[in-house]
């Protein structure tokens, strides 16, 4: 086993450095959803009364503890638990399928594995330096939560931060089993997030029909594990030994997956070539590339929308008179009737997210590029802008498209206002398109530093969802393109302005981009 692992340490130096610039900024992210909550909560529910009034509220409005859970205590530990815990979990496990998947199949996939391997590195060794990565970014997690909440209990606060450091290292262990089967990194990390988005909604079916998360679909989910360790509220450890016991067995399925295949090859092949039809142009082979990607992400947003389309009245109910919550909500979505400002708020929230797919959808180019599969394309008669142009239109049309299932969704969870709730998520589009752009000038012009697209639409999300709790000012908050969006539905009129300027930059952008990718040199 020694001279299987040999040159993991090696690895494992070489992957922190790749990852000197992701890892920290996905720790930060992670850690500050948490550590903001306790001043805000405790500036909308400054007491103990209200605080308890609260706790009665969400036994009985199943709705939005299908969004946050069950509330188990009324001290502001125990709010900011509920408030951020499952959200923080998820963004956890995120991180961690990125970079397992990263050092694994990745590293596979463009070749460089097959030339470390021919040094003196050991069989195991990518995987155990993928996973100690993955364990080095949710340790500092658990570290950062931990030490930011003792002043709130010290037992609550090591609870919470292990919790999430388990549930990052348990969709590590999925990651690495999904990275030996699947033969690419994309499929590997699309797998991982299924997992992910079944164990969400697994614990939100189980939260909204039991007020005390007690369902059995609750139990299934790893989230629903994370909610029952109950921070701040008269811990339950035992739980904790959950995500160990499930975590082992996954990383030593992994390793036996490891063993029994060889380099670059996976126990799920993809299909060789279409299965049926033709590939007549660039375009539509940026479709055939990006549509599984774009059905998922489709099907997440219609259900989403649905989701929160149905906790429009229980988010009213839980605003009843705290005007502080009331001036958050309408801070983020409008001045309009709450329930107006509820659909606004999640409209913009539908937005930032569709940014993400936006981001990930454009630097396909990157990847294709960086894969060498873009070469053997444009040594035909394929020009580099029909190249280029297929999957910019795949991302930005997509964007369009999922935003205006989620639209469709809100309404229909809403009950009404339809039309009204997919023309507050379609006035979302020029920001998306904003993102989108940036990230195909990086590409362009600059692809070594693509990557800090994801950057720009990390720090868009970051501002919206938790600028107004923190009560940032607006000129901290007009940084982000969404900003600068009529609140919809319920704004007295609609403003173009921004909407055409928005729309200009994304344009010129993407002009930009294209340009500059005509005139440099591939892989540069």
């Amino acid at each position: 086993m020694k001279n299987q692992l040999a040159g993991t340490g090696a690895l494992l130096r070489l992957a922190l450095r790749r990852d000197r610039v992701m890892m920290p900024v996905w720790i930060l992210v992670v850690a500050m959803l948490v550590l903001s909550l306790p001043g805000a909560l405790e500036s909308v529910y400054g007491t103990e009364a209200e605080r308890a009034g609260l706790v009665r509220t969400m036994s009985t409005n199943g709705s939005l503890r299908a969004l946050y859970g069950p509330l188990f205590g009324d001290s502001v530990g125990a709010l900011t638990a509920w408030r951020g815990g499952v959200f923080a979990g998820v963004l956890a496990a995120i991180m961690s399928l990125v970079i397992v998947v990263r050092h694994t199949r990745e590293e596979e996939e463009t070749g460089r594995q097959e030339l470390l391997s021919a040094a003196m590195v050991g069989r195991q060794a990518p995987l155990t330096a993928a996973l100690l990565a993955a364990l080095v970014a949710n340790t500092a997690v658990a570290l950062l939560v931990t030490a930011g909440l003792a002043g709130r209990g010290a037992g609550g606060a090591v609870a919470l931060g292990l919790g999430l450091g388990a549930t990052g290292m348990l969709f590590a262990g999925l990651a690495a089993i999904a990275a030996q089967l699947t033969e690419g990194a994309r499929p590997a990390k699309g797998l991982t997030g299924a997992l992910l988005g079944a164990a969400f909604v697994l614990r939100a079916a189980g939260d909204a029909g039991t007020p005390d998360g007690g369902s059995v679909l609750t139990w299934i989910s790893p989230l629903g594990w994370l909610e029952h360790v109950r921070a701040f509220a008269a811990e339950r450890w035992w739980v904790l030994a959950l995500f160990a016991a499930a975590t082992v067995a996954q990383v030593a399925a992994a390793y036996i997956l490891a063993g029994r295949r060889d380099l670059g090859m996976s126990f799920l092949p993809a299909r060789p070539g279409p299965a049926r039809g033709r590939l007549g142009s660039a375009g539509a082979l940026a479709w055939r590339l990006q549509r599984p990607g774009l059905i998922g992400w489709s099907l997440g947003f219609l259900a989403a929308g649905v989701v929160f389309g149905g906790m429009t009245e229980g988010a009213a109910e839980l605003v009843g008179d705290n005007e502080k919550t009331r001036e958050i909500i309408e801070r983020m979505g409008g001045q309009s009737g709450i329930t107006d400002a509820f659909l606004a708020t999640m409209a913009g929230m539908f937005g930032m997210v569709a940014a993400l797919y936006v981001v990930s959808a454009v630097l396909r180019l990157s990847g294709e590029e960086a894969g060498q599969r873009a070469e053997p394309l444009l040594a035909h008669a394929v020009g580099r802008l029909r190249w280029a142009g297929g999957h910019l239109a795949v991302a930005f049309g997509g964007s369009a498209l999922i935003l205006l299932l989620a639209g469709l969704g809100l309404g229909i969870g809403h009950g009404r206002e339809v039309g009204a709730a997919a023309g507050a998520t379609l006035a979302q589009l020029p920001a998306v398109w904003l993102i989108g752009a940036f990230a195909a000038l990086l590409h362009g012009a600059a692809p070594r530093y693509a990557a800090a697209a994801w950057a720009v639409a990390g720090a868009a999300l970051v501002l919206g969802w938790i600028g107004p709790a923190l009560n940032l000012p607006q000129a901290v908050l007009d940084l982000s393109p969404f900003a600068h969006l009529p609140k919809l539905p319920g704004a007295d009129s609609l403003a173009w302005a921004p909407l055409l300027t928005l729309t200009a930059l994304a344009a010129a952008f993407t002009a930009t981009g294209l340009a500059a990718l005509r005139h440099r040199d591939m892989t540069a």
